[in-house]
C-alpha cells in the first residue's frame, strides 16, 4: 500500500497484493522501478517488479539455491540438509554505476547478486563457501539471515552486510571477497569469554549514513553500537532510556549523528516498556532522548520490526508501522507524530520512493 503525505495529513493510495504478505521493497532511485518480495508460505517466494509506481507489476526470477549448496546441522534439524530459499530477507541497489545491479539476502543465510535488474541471480559462493558459516545460527527466523546490506556511495564494490546471526561481513572488491569485521559488537547472551567473537554477533539492522558512510549505526540484539569507520569497529552506547533492546534504526540521510530508534522492554518482553510507545532519537551520536508525541503513553504493546522504519532524503519526514497495523508519521524529524492507520495488517516493511 502506498502512503503520500498530503495538505491536510496523509493519504493511503491505492493497494497492491490484495491479501498477500509484502516482506520487502525496494524502490530502486536509478531508474525508479520499485520491487516487492511476497513470502507466500507453501506458494514459496515471489519477486514482482513495477516500472509505473506499483500500477501493474510483472513478475521476476527469485534467487534459487544451487542443488549443491547444504545447510549444517543445527538446533531445527540434526542432520545436512540441501539449502532453499526461506525468505528475501532484503533487497537493496547496486551503485548508479552499476545500472541493473541488485543484492538480496535471504533466509538462510545466502547472498545473491543480479545485474539485470532481477531478471536473473548469481549466488555468492565466495560467502557461502566460507568456513565460518558453519558456525551461523539462527535467531527468531530459526536459520541464519542477512537482513542489511549497505552500499558505500563512494564505492559500489564496497558492500556491507548484517547476519543474524553470523555478525558483520564486509567486501572491498564486488563480492569476490569477504571479511568478517565488527570488532566492538558484544553478545551478552554468551558467556563472556565469547561475547566479542565477531561470528556469534547478532545485529539486528545495519544503516550508514548515506552523505559520510564511515559512519554506521546498528541495533544489536542487546545494545546500540556505532562505527566510525565503515563498520570494522565499534563502540557500544550506553545509557539508552528506556531500553537499548529493539530492531529497527534509521540514520539522518545528511546527518550521521542522528539517528532514531524503536525500543521494547527487551528480549523477553518484546513490548514497549511498560506499554509507553517512544522513538529514541540521538543527535550528537552518543545521547538519547525519547521521543512521544502523539504516540501512545499507555497500554501499547506494538513492536516495529527492524524494516518498517525510514527516513526520508530530507532527513525531516519519518514513517514507521508495526505488527499490529499501525502506522504513525513525523514531518519534524520525529518529534511529533501522526496516526496514519490502525486497520492494517502486520507491516513488515517501510521505504521512501522518490
Amino acid at each position: 500500500m502506498s502512503l503520500t503525505p498530503a495538505a491536510t495529513g496523509w493519504e493511503l493510495g491505492p493497494v497492491s497484493f490484495l491479501g498477500e504478505p509484502v516482506t520487502m521493497l525496494l524502490p530502486d532511485r536509478r531508474d525508479e522501478s520499485l520491487y516487492a518480495v511476497l513470502t507466500l508460505g507453501h506458494f514459496g517466494t515471489k519477486l514482482q517488479r513495477s516500472t509505473d509506481v506499483g500500477a501493474t507489476w510483472t513478475e521476476l526470477t527469485a534467487p534459487v539455491y544451487p542443488e549443491d549448496a547444504r545447510l549444517p546441522p543445527g538446533h531445527v534439524q540434526t542432520t545436512e540438509r540441501p539449502a532453499s530459499l526461506m525468505e528475501i530477507w532484503s533487497l537493496e541497489a547496486g551503485g548508479p554505476d552499476q545500472p541493473g545491479r541488485l543484492w538480496a539476502g535471504t533466509i538462510p543465510g545466502g547472498l545473491f547478486r543480479s545485474d539485470d535488474g532481477g531478471q536473473s541471480w548469481t549466488f555468492m559462493r565466495s560467502l557461502w563457501d566460507r568456513a565460518e558459516r558453519q558456525k551461523w545460527m539462527g535467531g527468531g527466523k530459526d536459520e541464519p539471515g542477512i537482513h542489511s546490506i549497505t552500499v558505500d556511495p563512494r564505492d559500489s564494490r564496497r558492500v556491507t552486510i548484517g547476519i543474524s546471526c553470523g555478525g558483520v561481513w564486509q567486501t572491498q572488491d564486488d563480492g569476490e571477497t569477504w571479511e568478517n569485521v565488527g570488532y566492538g559488537l558484544r553478545a551478552e547472551y554468551l558467556p563472556p569469554e565469547l561475547a566479542n567473537d565477531l561470528i556469534a554477533q547478532d545485529p539486528h539492522r545495519l544503516v550508514a549514513c548515506p552523505a559520510a558512510p564511515d559512519r554506521m549505526w546498528i541495533q544489536h540484539h542487546n545494545g546500540i553500537f556505532r562505527s566510525d569507520n565503515a563498520g570494522r569497529d565499534w563502540v557500544e552506547i550506553e545509557n539508552v532510556l528506556p531500553s537499548p533492546f529493539g530492531f529497527a534504526v534509521a540514520v539522518h540521510p545528511q546527518r550521521p549523528d542522528t539517528a532514531w530508534f524503536v525500543p521494547a522492554a527487551d528480549d523477553s518482553c518484546r513490548v514497549p516498556t511498560d506499554g509507553r510507545f517512544v522513538v529514541t532519537k540521538t543527535t550528537d551520536g552518543k545521547t538519547f532522548a525519547a521521543l512521544d508525541g502523539g504516540l501512545p503513553a499507555s497500554q501499547c504493546y506494538d513492536i516495529v520490526y527492524r524494516h518498517a522504519l525510514d527516513v526520508d532524503s530530507s532527513g525531516e519526514m519519518l514513517v514507521l508501522a508495526t505488527t499490529t497495523g499501525n502506522v504513525w508519521a513525523s514531518r519534524n524529524g520525529g518529534d511529533a507524530w501522526t496516526e496514519v492507520s490502525h486497520r492494517l495488517p502486520p507491516v513488515y516493511c517501510v521505504r521512501f520512493g522518490t
